[in-house]
C-alpha cells in the first residue's frame, strides 16, 4: 500500500469541477489497488486574490513543497483583467513552476480511436489516431527573462529578454531524449536558429547532448515550419522538444488536432520524481457551474501523476483505460458532442469513468 500526500489547488471557474471528478477517479484507485492519497486544499489564483489578497500565498507554495505531487485546476478569470501584469491570476502558474523548480512541461496529445472524426485535420492526414509527446522547458527563456520600458528609437519601447543557459538547455533536452527511448526513439528540436542566437545555443547543446543517446533519432526544424508540419503532417512527430514561448503555442496547436482542448493532460516535472499535473485548458469561466466542462484532462493528469511521480504504471493504465472505454462506448461532454447531439454533464462523465476502473 502506497500513502501519498497530494497539494490541491482547483483554482478558479471551471477547476473546482474537474478537480473534483479527477479526486473522485483517484479515489477509485485507491480503493481498487490499496493506495491511500491524502489531500490539502490550497488556494491560487483569482480566488486566491480574492480570500488572501495575493494570486500565490506562501503558504499554498510551502503545502506544496511538503506533498509528493501537486494538482492543478485551472486560474484566471475576467473578473481580474484590469489587475497589474505581476497581480494576475495566470502569475500563480509562473510563480508556481519556477519556486518549485518545475522546468519540464509534458503535453501529450492524443487521438482516440473514437475520435478521429472530431479532428479538424482529414482523416487520411491523422490516421485512426495520433500520438505527440511536446516537451516544453518551462523556468526559462521570454516568460522569464529581463523585461520593462526604456527609451527606444522611436520614443518609449516595451522589451522583454529570451535568455537561456547551457544547463537550462541540457536538462530539458535529457527529459525529451529520455522521453523519446521510452516511446520511438525520434526527438524534434524546435527552434529558430535562422534568427536568433539563443536559438543557435540551444540547438549547440542539443546536438551535444544527443551523443548520449545514439539510438535515438534527432532532428531539427524551425518553430514556423512545425507550425506548419503540424498540420500538414502530424505523424512525422514523436516527441517535439522546445522552448518556453514555442512550446506554449505549439502545444494549443496541437490540442487542436486532436478536437479538443479539453482531452489534453500535461505533467510538470522537476528534479526527481516531484511534479505539478494540470489539464492543459483554461479556466472557462462562460462555462463555469454548468456541468458541462470536460474533465477528461483533469482525469488523464491523475494518470501521468501515477506514472511519472508514483511510478504506478498499471494504476494509471486502469485510469487511461477506463477513460477509453466510456469514449468508445459514445459517452460525451458538450465540446465532444457536436451541435444538437446528445451529451453527459461533467459528473456524470465522471460517474461513467469511475465505474470503467
Amino acid at each position: 500500500m502506497g500513502v501519498y500526500n497530494l497539494a490541491v489547488i482547483k483554482g478558479d471557474g471551471i477547476g473546482p469541477e474537474i478537480v473534483g471528478e479527477a479526486l473522485k477517479v483517484l479515489d477509485r484507485i485507491g480503493n481498487k489497488f490499496g493506495h491511500e492519497f491524502n489531500c490539502t486544499e490550497v488556494l491560487a489564483g483569482g480566488c486566491a486574490i480574492d480570500s488572501e489578497g495575493e494570486c500565490l500565498p506562501e503558504k499554498t507554495v510551502e503545502v506544496c513543497k511538503k506533498s509528493d505531487a501537486v494538482i492543478l485546476g485551472a486560474v484566471g478569470g475576467p473578473k481580474w483583467d484590469n489587475l497589474e501584469g505581476g497581480k494576475r491570476p495566470e502569475r500563480a502558474l509562473l510563480g508556481l513552476r519556477e519556486k518549485l523548480g518545475l522546468f519540464a512541461n509534458l503535453r501529450p496529445a492524443i487521438i482516440h480511436n473514437a475520435l478521429s472524426d472530431a479532428s479538424p485535420i482529414k482523416k487520411e492526414i491523422v490516421g485512426d489516431s495520433l500520438d505527440i509527446l511536446i516537451v516544453r522547458e518551462l523556468t526559462g527563456g521570454i516568460y522569464f527573462g529581463d523585461r520593462g520600458y526604456r527609451e527606444g528609437k522611436y520614443g518609449v519601447e516595451a522589451y522583454d529578454t529570451e535568455a537561456y543557459s547551457e544547463r537550462e538547455i541540457r536538462r530539458i533536452a535529457k527529459t525529451a531524449f529520455e522521453a523519446a527511448m521510452s516511446r520511438n526513439k525520434r526527438l524534434t528540436s524546435v527552434d529558430k536558429a535562422n534568427v536568433l542566437e539563443s536559438s543557435r545555443f540551444w540547438r549547440k547543446i542539443v546536438i551535444e547532448v544527443s551523443k548520449e543517446y545514439p539510438e535515438v533519432e534527432l532532428d531539427h526544424m524551425y518553430v514556423d515550419n512545425a507550425a506548419m508540419q503540424l498540420i500538414r503532417n502530424p505523424k512525422h512527430f514523436d516527441v517535439i522538444v522546445t522552448s518556453n514561448i514555442f512550446g506554449d503555442i505549439l502545444s494549443d496547436e496541437a490540442s487542436q488536432i486532436t478536437g479538443s482542448i479539453g482531452m489534453l493532460p500535461s505533467a510538470s516535472l522537476g528534479e526527481g520524481s516531484f511534479g505539478m499535473y494540470e489539464p492543459i485548458h483554461g479556466s472557462a469561466p462562460d462555462i463555469a457551474g454548468k456541468g458541462t466542462a470536460n474533465p477528461i484532462a483533469t482525469i488523464l493528469s491523475m494518470a501521468m501523476m501515477l506514472r511519472y511521480s508514483f511510478k504506478l504504471n498499471k494504476e494509471a493504465e486502469a485510469i487511461e483505460n477506463a477513460v477509453a472505454k466510456a469514449l468508445d462506448s459514445g459517452s460525451r461532454t458538450l465540446d465532444l458532442a457536436g451541435d444538437g447531439s446528445p451529451y453527459v454533464s461533467t459528473e456524470e462523465m465522471g460517474r461513467i469513468i469511475v465505474e470503467n476502473i
